[in-house]
Order: C-alpha cells, then sequence, then structure tokens
C-alpha cells in the first residue's frame, strides 16, 4: 500500500502504509501532508537543536541559581549524593517546596507557623535522589511525602555511608 504524499515542505513522498489498518490510511496520509518530509523535519531540527541547547542551558542556570538563593536564605542544607545529582536535586527541592508553599499557604489554609514546621521537615531530607524522585509531585503532597521518607533519605554524619 504506497501512498503518494506532498508534505508542507513540497517534497513529494511516496509512503508504505501497509502497516496501517486500511480504514486509516486516509487520514494518516492527510496528517502527513501537513508535516514536512522526514528530510526536511531533519534539517529544521538539527539546525534548532542548538538554539534549544543554548536555551536550556539558561533556563537551567536561572533556575540553579534560584534555588541557590532560596536555599541560602532559608538556610537550606546542602544535599548529598552523586556530584551529578546534587544541581538537579537542589531544583527539584526548591520546585516542590515553591508549589508547596503556593498551594499550601498562599492559595491554602495553613499559616507561616504551619508552614515552618513543614520547612523543619524539608531540610531533614538532604539525600539529592529524593528530591529528584519527587519532581512531579503535586506541592499538596509534600507533607505526606516527608512524613513517608524513611531514614535513609534522611541526612547523616557518616561520611562513608
Amino acid at each position: 500500500m504506497k501512498w503518494p504524499v506532498e508534505h508542507a515542505c513540497g517534497h513529494e513522498v511516496v509512503h508504505d502504509l501497509s502497516d496501517r489498518p486500511a480504514d486509516r490510511r486516509a487520514a494518516f496520509a492527510r496528517w502527513l501532508t501537513g508535516r514536512d518530509c522526514t528530510d526536511c523535519w531533519k534539517a529544521a531540527r538539527d539546525a534548532d537543536s542548538a538554539g534549544k541547547e543554548e536555551w536550556l542551558a539558561a533556563k537551567r542556570a536561572a533556575e540553579q541559581q534560584a534555588a541557590a538563593e532560596w536555599a541560602a536564605r532559608f538556610g537550606m542544607p546542602p544535599l548529598e549524593g552523586p556530584e551529578r545529582a546534587l544541581d538537579w536535586g537542589e531544583r527539584s527541592r526548591h520546585q516542590l517546596a515553591a508549589r508547596a508553599y503556593a498551594a499550601l499557604v498562599a492559595e491554602g489554609t495553613w499559616d507561616e507557623t504551619d508552614w515552618a514546621l513543614l520547612e523543619e521537615k524539608i531540610r531533614t531530607i538532604s539525600r539529592a535522589g529524593w528530591w529528584i524522585d519527587q519532581r512531579d509531585a503535586e506541592g499538596t503532597d509534600l507533607p505526606e511525602l516527608l512524613d513517608a521518607a524513611t531514614g535513609s533519605d534522611r541526612g547523616t554524619e557518616n561520611p562513608y555511608r
């Protein structure tokens, strides 16, 4: 089942649609007409990847600076873990704490006293991997997540642990 498709870029490509059910081939071919051909798509992606990499690096640097400033301002301890996970863990901790503050205090029913107690629990989790694992959690879930954290997620004075 070969279908000639004129792509949005102007190139005509014959696509083998035999792997699609017969009743879906025409719709897929129509969808393909709104897209660039594979070669043009790859060329555009490769040309744009440098810009995306620069944008992502700038975004990560801004997030890292905000996380470092937050940690210093509120006395958060440095995180422990592999060197490659520390920055990511710091950003994840800051972002989750910010979401929690917004949901629980700014938009919720908590007062600053309630938040101060949660902030103390935040300080007890020093493993970068734990914060990375929780990076997609809802802010309202942070109190429960901190309560469920095991002793292995809490800091230790043992440098060989």
